[in-house]
């Protein structure tokens, strides 16, 4: 197998933290978005949507978009469960993921996309409108992660699982959006604290 990455990008992190988590080291190939190498004929041959991660098996069949990559990953490789173990942690879990993943994370990232100078190129329109109505959500969202936090230490399932993987990412991918975090979401900042001294939070 062979991973397409992108350091300092989301969705990327999000694999290299599964990974992580599962103890895998699967080969990778940088992919320079600032040098639009995802613009390449070669790796659009691979991602016909110009974006990484992307994740080529041994028999050329290439899986795109993280949370694919993650479920082959979890499919190959079951323990640590990170997805869930029975129909009820699944519900819960998925449940948790998409609300982080469509409401938190596109959210930090449209702000980040339609306000950013370094976006400019790869954003065609840049729609500074639309970058500001995202950058005044993502204090609600926050909100709503913390008070859901008040009283746990996972953000499902009561362990750690993808869900704590994407919302680290959306969390972390605040920053450059320049949103500054209210102090006063301390159930936040004890989650974000915890699950970032995780040895995957660093992959």
């Amino acid at each position: 197998m062979k991973f397409y990455d992108t350091p300092g990008a989301p969705n990327p992190r999000r694999v290299r933290m599964f990974m992580a988590e599962k103890g895998l080291s699967i080969p990778s190939v940088a992919v320079d978005l600032g040098k639009r190498e995802n613009k390449s004929e070669d790796f659009t041959a691979i991602n016909p949507r110009q974006r990484t991660p992307a994740l080529m098996l041994d028999d050329g069949t290439v899986i795109t978009e993280s949370m694919a990559i993650c479920r082959y990953l979890e499919a190959l490789h079951p323990e640590p469960n990170l997805f869930g173990r029975d129909a009820r942690e699944i519900g819960e879990i998925e449940m948790w993921a998409r609300r982080i993943e469509l409401h938190f994370l596109m959210t930090v990232a449209a702000a980040f996309r339609h306000l950013h100078p370094a976006m400019a190129e790869m954003e065609v329109p840049q729609v500074k409108e639309w970058g500001e109505v995202n950058r005044g959500r993502i204090v609600d969202e926050l909100t709503i992660l913390d008070r859901h936090l008040e009283g746990r230490d996972f953000i499902a399932c009561g362990r750690f699982t993808v869900a704590d993987i994407t919302a680290l990412v959306a969390v972390d991918f605040v920053r450059p959006t320049r949103v500054p975090v209210p102090e006063d979401l301390v159930h936040l900042a004890r989650w974000r604290a915890s699950v970032a001294a995780r040895p995957s939070a660093k992959a």
